[in-house]
């Protein structure tokens, strides 16, 4: 998958550095696979959560952190559209 977003992650681990193994690993995952179904991304990361318009959550962390991102399966994307700690992700309204 493409990951569009990657200066988001970068910015994050600038100012919460626990957040770096978690998000390197998470962005080397995902830009080595093909998913293109939720069902998919289930097999690799199972505490994933999805929404409405194909946008998934993924806990970061040891679940310190969320990521919420949009799934283009058909263009083989994902847009990181916001990350933050699990205490700002309670306060988001979907």
């Amino acid at each position: 998958m493409r990951v569009n977003g990657k200066k988001k992650i970068t910015a994050f681990m600038r100012t919460h550095a626990t957040s770096c193994p978690s998000l390197r690993a998470w962005t080397q995952i995902a830009e080595k696979a093909v998913w293109k179904t939720p069902s998919d991304i289930k097999l690799e990361f199972a505490s994933a959560s999805f929404l409405s318009n194909n946008r998934v959550i993924f806990n970061i962390g040891g679940n310190n952190f969320r990521m919420v991102v949009i799934a283009v399966y058909v263009q083989e994307t994902l847009i990181v559209s916001w990350i933050g700690t699990h205490a700002e992700y309670s306060k988001l309204k979907f």
